[in-house]
């Protein structure tokens, strides 16, 4: 298949911009880009530390263990 013929069913067939836009606009769609800036953040801040690139997958499971999701704290009443 050529690159054009990919590119034109992909355009056709993929979502229309104005489908995808309520999408961004969702408190679960914005949670997660937060939370991923927040780690993508994190992660320069540890390699630099490290020396070399620690990458998503530890900086992820780092960020989760010192600072968890957001909403994820419990708290007493």
């Amino acid at each position: 298949m050529s690159t054009q013929t990919y590119r034109k069913m992909v355009k056709s067939d993929g979502p229309r911009d104005e489908d995808a836009c309520w999408v961004k606009n969702t408190l679960l769609f914005r949670q997660w880009d937060n939370m991923k800036k927040e780690i993508l953040l994190h992660k320069y801040y540890e390699s630099q530390k490290a020396g070399h690139d620690i990458g998503w997958d530890r900086a992820a499971i780092d960020w989760m263990i010192r600072f968890g999701p957001p909403g994820d704290k419990q708290t007493d009443h």
